[in-house]
């Protein structure tokens, strides 16, 4: 056995040890030499989150995010917290646990000091969805997941209720075969979109989807605003309607699983009520803090609208004899 391939054991064995489901090596360099995310950019489907424009020269190559890396571990941890009753107002899986930056955040400088005791000298990178990575690109060139047409990244053994993170560094390693794209003729996703944000296979328009607007808008709704369907924070219905969502494995992550002041919340408490603390602490330790107690209850106050909204087409509409 080579050198490159004894390293790239001891990583992925200590990638699980840590509590990875799912790792992958892939060599560094182009991930994108079609420029897809270029074109995504331009079509303006990133909406107004610029960062994702600021960053689309440097997230192609992962060379510019760790200079001289040769290699790029993929790795992939479940946040499925087993299956539940459909709700009329609820948040997405993965915001309703511990914020997973801060799990995985601690999972990855674990396994790059481990790195570091293999090669002494590399330089190493972790990343997680915060850095100008691409980071599902990733989990497919190293065969950990491909990506599916609702865009999330798909594996047959875990689904795609999954966190990713890269770990990029110079040190060269056995690299794995990428991933194959399973889809086939399959739509459900597509179909079942809320919003019909995905204007083709693959590709999402971030204006349209509901994520988007809870998580990442700011501010009040403007009127080309998407109904919210009932959702508080995130949207999972491309998830749920995944046929291959019935291999998901329960994660092995307590944090993960969801805090119950956000299983299953009224929209009317959460609009109402002006002080929660314990709420307040749920919202603050999880995923929801990008947007805070203030976005959550927007959020709310906007379903609250549209369900009464929905209502009133829906009561009869009196006639008087005569």
């Amino acid at each position: 056995m080579s050198l490159e391939e004894e390293r790239a054991q001891a990583i992925k064995a200590e990638a699980r040890r840590v509590g990875f489901d799912a790792v992958g090596i892939a060599a560094a360099g182009d991930v994108d030499p079609e420029r897809r995310y270029a074109a995504w950019i331009a079509s303006g489907y990133h909406a107004d989150m610029s960062y994702l424009a600021d960053s689309v020269e440097v997230r192609p190559d992962i060379r510019r995010f760790v200079d001289g890396a040769k290699s790029v571990v993929s790795l992939a941890m479940s946040y499925w917290d087993g299956p539940e009753e459909q709700r009329p107002a609820r948040f997405a899986r993965y915001a309703r646990g511990t914020d997973y930056h801060n799990v995985l955040r601690r999972k990855l400088r674990t396994l790059r000091r481990f790195m570091l005791r293999l090669d002494p000298g590399a330089t190493i990178g972790p990343s997680i969805d915060f850095a100008p990575v691409l980071e599902r690109a990733w989990a497919a060139k190293a065969g950990v997941a491909w990506i599916g047409k609702s865009t999330m990244a798909l594996s047959r053994d875990l689904g795609t209720y999954t966190f990713l993170a890269t770990v990029s560094t110079t040190t060269d390693l056995a690299y794995d075969a990428p991933a194959i794209d399973h889809c086939g003729t399959c739509t459900a996703c597509l179909d079942a979109c809320p919003t019909q944000a995905f204007v083709a296979p693959y590709v999402l328009d971030s204006r349209k989807c509901i994520t988007y607007w809870t998580i990442e808008h700011s501010g009040p709704f403007p009127d080309e605003a998407p109904d919210l369907h009932g959702w508080l924070g995130g949207c999972d219905v491309c998830q749920e309607v995944c046929p291959w969502n019935k291999f998901a494995q329960a994660t092995g992550e307590a944090r993960f699983h969801g805090k119950p002041e956000l299983a299953a919340p009224s929209i009317l408490r959460l609009v109402a009520e002006s002080e929660d603390p314990a709420l307040d602490a749920a919202i603050d330790s999880s995923p929801l803090s990008r947007i805070g107690r203030a976005g959550v209850r927007r959020n709310a106050q906007r379903v609250l609208a549209e369900e009464i909204r929905v209502d009133d087409k829906a009561a009869p509409v009196a006639v008087e004899d005569g």
